[in-house]
């Protein structure tokens, strides 16, 4: 077998017996065996307490990493920036505010509140593309404006924050990243909207393929790039929108799954997103499960350790891409 077979082995291999582990690992502990039968047959009691508290923050902790993971692969294909991620270049942030403002303001419509994170996430997709463009798409211009633009939407929400009151506190909590509070109803949007996002993301590969070459290559190759782009950006920008909507703010998740992946299974597209898709739920259910259990009962936000490990990474490929062109 070659080496992208046994990439998918390994990951999917992993990803079971991380999801295992952080299901029976916890201030409620069952065996494996234990939870199985549980779930089978209702009638253990431990385990139909863990299936309501653990369950719904395990499959939204997968969806959300899945959703970031697939996110960056396509901004990065679409911006021709190896460096592209919705946390770091602020549309992450954009469509928490525009989550937070929303059920502020409307918290009988919870369910909606992922189409309104992708418009706040689309605005701040927007504003970096627009503001980046100096004849063409520079990728440090793109993270520079970008971290400028996700320091200004970070900034105008915890602004928000502070006006005290009960909604904004509660909204609050819940675009953070811990899974703590998660419930059914959560999983269910996740369910929705993530699963929409996945399911096209797997249908354009073919553009994002085409995407890597030059627009006058793609373009005699019967591609309508502007279209092409726009397409791959709405899905993008739908999977990091409903992840922060739902999953909370978490950068670097799709800055560090692609380029990983790619070293793994290449980089055709058909086979890197779905990788990428595995990859992210792996490396999110992984954090979470540390925060949860390396200092129990405090815990530690997914985005923190995140940050740890995304921030040398990012510094690592800046430096990279400044020997490659010279800068």
């Amino acid at each position: 077998m070659n080496k992208i077979v046994w990439s998918y082995i390994g990951v999917t291999v992993l990803l079971v017996a991380v999801t295992c582990y952080s299901a029976v690992t916890g201030s409620l502990k069952v065996s494996v065996i234990e939870l199985f039968e549980g779930l089978f047959s209702g009638t253990h009691e431990t385990v139909n307490i863990i299936k309501d508290l653990r369950f719904p923050r395990i499959i939204v902790s997968l969806y959300t990493g899945a959703s970031l993971a697939v996110s960056g692969v396509l901004l990065q294909a679409v911006m021709r920036n190896p460096l592209a991620d919705a946390g770091v270049i602020g549309i992450s942030s954009g469509a928490g505010l525009f989550s937070l403002l929303f059920v502020s303001f409307f918290p009988a419509l919870f369910f909606w509140m992922p189409l309104f994170a992708f418009i706040g996430g689309a605005f701040a997709c927007f504003l970096v593309y627009s503001l980046s463009w100096k004849s063409g798409l520079s990728p440090v211009r793109i993270i520079l404006v970008g971290i400028a633009i996700n320091a200004m939407f970070t900034g105008m929400g915890q602004s928000f924050n502070y006006r005290g009151s009960y909604a904004a506190g509660s909204v609050n909590q819940a675009t953070t990243s811990i899974f703590t509070m998660k419930i059914w109803k959560d999983v269910d949007i996740m369910l929705l909207y993530g699963s929409i996002g996945l399911i096209a993301s797997l249908f354009l590969y073919s553009w994002c393929n085409v995407l890597s070459l030059q627009d006058k290559t793609a373009k005699n190759l019967g591609i309508h790039v502007t279209r092409a782009r726009l397409v791959i950006s709405i899905v993008a920008v739908l999977l990091a929108a409903v992840s922060t909507a739902v999953g909370g703010l978490i950068a670097f998740v799709g800055l560090l799954v692609p380029h990983i992946s790619r070293f793994l299974v290449g980089s055709d597209h058909k086979v890197l997103i779905p990788f990428s898709a595995l990859a992210g739920a792996l490396l999110i259910l992984s954090a979470d499960t540390i925060g949860r259990t390396v200092l129990a009962p405090s815990e530690i936000p997914a985005s923190i350790i995140m940050t740890i490990i995304g921030g040398p990474f990012l510094i690592f490929l800046l430096r990279k891409g400044g020997r490659i062109h010279g800068n």
